[in-house]
């Protein structure tokens, strides 16, 4: 057994059963409003999994919620990017976490293996990583830094700092890289002592955006990934909900017919199709999963029925699986400290910088440097760049027009289409000098285009933003209490 296995049994051991539980957002929807509605319906989750959140929010649901098991699911932490620790607030970023994780008193923290920023371009959703062995590496390396910094400054009253778990990312119509994502992922562990998880329905778009659904039926697929990928480090398994987005259904109609599959994507507020439990049951057969601890539904942005009702699906399904019964673990080994590793392939480096500015620029259109490397569907590529990306600048985390009403009149009066600030957004590479909130950064590059394309409307768009950032604020600083 290699040392990076061994390490990772040593802090697996402190971490206890977790059961069936739910990975949640704590205003949408109101997280105590859904634990009531759960009671009511006889569904208690065993643990709950929760989104990045106020320092005092989160204080609040643990006094609230004292006998639960609670973990974390951070973001802000682009650990697949080159330079990381010098390029983006890490220090920063890493601070917060460590902050959250002890006050909800976690045994783990999730993080997504993917960024919405990269060589100074950002984006509103995840991108998956650069699949190559350098991609691997340099992501390896920066979950060592982490894992160490949590090791150091999130000590929490059962002994054991949190372990740090890498979530397989989703892919929204197409991946990049040369190597697969089981083989990915395997040099990641064989190099760390992080933890996994595995997400079904991010599973399911690997399946159907790498192509592979061409050549092989879903549970072939699902075998051939199983046997390749390193299972035995899968501590917790999500399953969220899949759904065609608003701008594809424009484009291309209704889902599915004829010979093609829809072209779902993760979308935690969608149903979850029975497929995902079908593949859920096929995963829980297999014999390396040796170290599964909790099994969680992400359900934030859904409705509050629609999570009652698929919980108790999920719970009268697998609620019987043994290596789920929620318990106290027996005690393991003290845990050493995550060494911090040495620098190395400086040379590497450099180069993975560049093929990941070359990415993020080929994602916004802006080249098609890395099409050699495009893996999966012909089209997926493009229907990114055209659909989803235009959408999700205009659109998600924020409607432009609704935030910049009168801007966007004066706009519109000067004959300036809002796809303009598309262009715009990824015009060039910017230093990330602060922790990420994508709401933040539409107001600051929107104030940024309109002074630059109708300096005449300054005045407008300098009010409404500085309204936005005021009812930002005040939203951000509420903190939920039970009444």
């Amino acid at each position: 057994m290699s040392a990076s296995e061994q390490a990772f049994r040593r802090r697996a051991a402190h971490v206890a059963p977790h059961g069936l539980g739910l990975s949640v957002d704590v205003y949408t929807p109101d997280l105590f409003e859904l634990l009531g509605a759960l009671e009511d319906a006889g569904a208690r989750a065993d643990y709950l999994e929760i989104f990045r959140a106020s320092l005092p929010a989160l204080q609040t649901v643990r006094r609230h919620c004292a006998s639960l098991p609670l973990e974390c699911h951070a973001e802000g932490l682009w650990l697949t990017q080159p330079g990381w620790q010098q390029a983006y607030p890490a220090d920063r970023e890493l601070e917060a976490i460590a902050a959250q994780l002890r006050a909800l008193g976690c045994q783990w923290m999730t993080h997504e293996c993917a960024a919405k920023q990269m060589a100074g371009y950002s984006f509103g959703t995840y991108l998956p990583p650069l699949f190559t062995t350098a991609g691997a590496e340099v992501t390896a390396d920066n979950v060592m830094l982490a894992q160490a910094r949590l090791d150091r400054d999130a000590d929490l009253s059962h002994g054991a700092s949190p372990l740090l778990l890498l979530e397989v990312p989703p892919w929204t119509y197409f991946g990049l890289g040369d190597l697969s994502v089981p083989d990915f992922f395997r040099t990641i562990t064989e190099r760390t002592a992080c933890g996994l998880v595995l997400d079904i329905g991010h599973l399911w778009t690997i399946y159907r955006y790498s192509g592979a659904w061409r050549r092989q039926a879903v549970d072939e697929f699902l075998v051939r990934f199983l046997d390749a990928f390193p299972l035995e480090r899968v501590v917790q398994i999500h399953v969220a909900g899949l759904a065609e987005h608003e701008a594809a259904v424009s484009a291309h109609g209704k889902a599915g017919g004829g010979d093609r599959l829809p072209f779902w994507i993760d979308t935690h507020g969608a149903p979850i199709p029975p497929l995902l439990f079908d593949m859920l049951e096929q995963v829980l057969a297999h014999p390396k999963l040796t170290q599964l601890k909790g099994l969680a539904l992400e359900v934030d942005t859904k409705t509050v029925p629609m999570i009652v009702r698929e919980f108790r699906q999920f719970r009268e399904r697998f609620e019987r699986s043994s290596c789920l019964s929620p318990g106290r673990q027996e005690q393991g080994a003290p845990v050493e400290a995550a060494s911090s590793p040495e620098v190395e392939r400086s040379g590497d480096v450099a180069a993975l910088r560049r093929q990941y500015e070359a990415y993020a620029q080929l994602a916004a259109g802006q080249n098609d440097a890395l099409m050699p490397m495009l893996v999966g569907e012909p089209n997926g590529l493009d229907q990114y760049r055209h659909e989803y990306l235009p959408h999700e600048i205009l659109h998600w985390g924020g409607e432009i027009t609704d935030m910049f009403p009168g801007t966007c009149r004066e706009l519109e009066r000067a004959g300036l289409a809002l796809e303009r600030f598309i262009q715009f957004w990824f015009r060039e590479s910017r230093p990330i000098d602060a922790p990420y909130d994508f709401f933040l950064l539409k107001i600051e590059r929107f104030m940024e285009f309109v002074q630059t394309t109708l300096p005449q409307a300054r005045a407008t768009v300098l009010r409404e933003a500085e309204e936005l950032r005021g009812a930002y604020q005040q939203a951000s600083d509420r903190v939920q209490v039970l009444t």
